[in-house]
């Protein structure tokens, strides 16, 4: 029973601070959450953790702040993650149904996630190691050059010219077209590309088993583009004027923070590995990867096509954030770009 109302004691610290941005005292509890016990126990609720280290004076001040340790358990205690209401997933769905290409489903998150949540949006580009190939479409702009493209489960499209050492009749095209889809389709990037290679006839010269260069010129250009890695460390990130809002904790939470914006690795770190199933992963202050980021929390999850976790996003922001707001809009943007890539 006690342990109960104290719990409830520290969500209400939890909510005010939030919302108010100031140390919270009993008298307020009592006044806005119709907790059912007087101010004196209360007092006693707050005493008994802040000895258990859950909240802290910051001054001389009569209100309490939660620590680190206290968000944690305000977190783990969610019995539920607040669903986004009717309207806010209309309006998400709208707003990312735009989107024409990759980018711009990457571009429209981030700026969404970061309007809804009021924080620091970062959302990794999928990771083309974890992709399988969609389709590869050969295109002939004159008797020896093609355009090779190649389209992947993420949404990612690439393409490449090539010089063909020898003509190639349409009959031809359509049947090297057949044999490349034929080996690459439904591959992940890795065995796609040593599928291709396999497809390469060994001997040179004409002929349907011998080859004429044509067909290791498309196949090692596939495998090229296919084997780019460039965009595996690659973020966007949104919001950063988010951070105006915390300016009485410039020095402690906003300047280490607005220096990792500009380390895309680091900000990867901070995401995290990729989850799967909808699970968003909530790291507060000392619990990251980086001592300097102490005073930052970070909610992500993993998005990507048919349960496949393919890369990041998340929010990052000093640790005095709407939790379960932040959760259930990060978690809401993560299914809609999983869902418009599964729809490709």
């Amino acid at each position: 029973m006690q342990e109960d109302r104290r719990l409830a004691v520290l969500r209400a610290i939890v909510e005010d601070y939030v919302a108010t941005e100031e140390p919270v005292g009993s008298k307020a509890l009592v006044e806005r959450h119709g907790l059912g016990v007087s101010p004196a126990t209360v007092r006693n609720d707050m005493a008994v953790l802040e000895d258990e280290g859950y909240i802290t004076q910051p001054h001389t001040s009569a209100g309490r702040v939660p620590t680190d340790k206290g968000y944690r358990l305000f977190v783990d205690r969610l019995s539920t993650v607040k669903p986004m209401s009717s309207a806010e997933k209309r309006a998400i769905a709208s707003f990312l149904d735009g989107a024409v290409d990759l980018d711009d489903v990457v571009t429209r998150s981030v700026r969404l996630l970061s309007q809804l949540t009021r924080q620091v949006a970062v959302v990794q580009y999928p990771t083309l190691s974890r992709s399988t190939v969609r389709h590869v479409e050969l295109v002939a702009l004159a008797p020896t050059k093609l355009l090779v493209v190649l389209i992947l489960s993420t949404g990612r499209v690439e393409q490449r010219l090539v010089e063909l050492p020898a003509e190639l009749t349409e009959d031809a095209l359509a049947e090297l077209r057949s044999r490349v889809n034929q080996a690459a389709t439904g591959e992940v990037i890795a065995d796609a590309v040593r599928r291709l290679r396999e497809a390469v006839p060994e001997a040179p010269g004409p002929g349907p088993d011998r080859d004429d260069g044509v067909t290791r010129a498309v196949v090692e250009t596939l495998a090229d583009a296919m084997e780019d890695h460039r965009s595996d460390a690659r973020v966007a990130v949104g919001g950063a004027a988010n951070l105006a809002r915390y300016g009485d904790s410039f020095d402690s939470a906003v300047r280490p923070l607005l220096e990792a914006l500009e380390e895309h690795v680091v900000l990867l770190r901070l995401l995290g590995e990729a989850t799967v199933g909808g699970t968003v992963t909530v790291r507060i202050g000392a619990e990251g990867p980086y001592e300097q980021l102490s005073s930052t929390s970070v909610v992500a999850t993993g998005y990507g096509p048919r349960d496949e976790a393919l890369a990041t996003l998340g929010i990052v922001g000093p640790t005095r954030m709407d939790y379960p707001g932040t959760m259930s809009a990060v978690r809401a943007v993560a299914r809609y770009v999983s869902r418009i890539l599964d729809e490709g």
